[in-house]
């Protein structure tokens, strides 16, 4: 078993930056970082990188959800300035439930990269892989 210069394994630190992902961002920016500056394993290297980008990729897709529920607002406003009543939303709460099925997918993907990196093993996400194998 392949040692990283922390003196743990490359599978459990690989393991570790994919669940601090689902705790909080900040552990998981300086894991990857930590690895993409001083480990020589380029397993480990791609699997930070992956993680990392599921997570900066959730982000946009919800930044982008949030941006909807502004200019919904945007225009309710506007529009309802000229015209009493009026009001536009969101049909059974859509934007609830596209950002509730974004969280699943990175926690699950996150959890999934973990579980798999402890024993080394990689999950083909292709257009992840993609994006990682020209960036890299």
């Amino acid at each position: 078993m392949q040692k990283t210069k922390l003196g743990i394994s490359v599978g459990l630190l690989g393991a570790a930056i994919c669940f601090m992902g689902l705790i909080n961002i900040i552990p998981m920016i300086l894991l990857a970082g930590y690895v993409l500056w001083a480990e020589d394993n380029e397993w480990l290297k791609k699997l930070a990188v992956k993680a990392v980008t599921i997570f900066v990729a959730a982000a946009i897709l919800l930044a982008f959800v949030g941006i909807l529920d502004y200019v919904i607002s945007f225009c309710n406003s506007f529009v309802g300035s000229f015209i009493p009543n009026f009001s536009i939303s969101y049909p059974l709460n859509l934007d609830s439930l596209l950002k509730d099925v974004i969280y699943v997918i990175r926690d699950g993907l996150l959890l999934i990269f973990g579980i798999s990196a402890l024993h080394q093993g990689t999950v083909a996400v292709s257009s992840v892989d993609k994006f990682v194998d020209k960036n890299m």
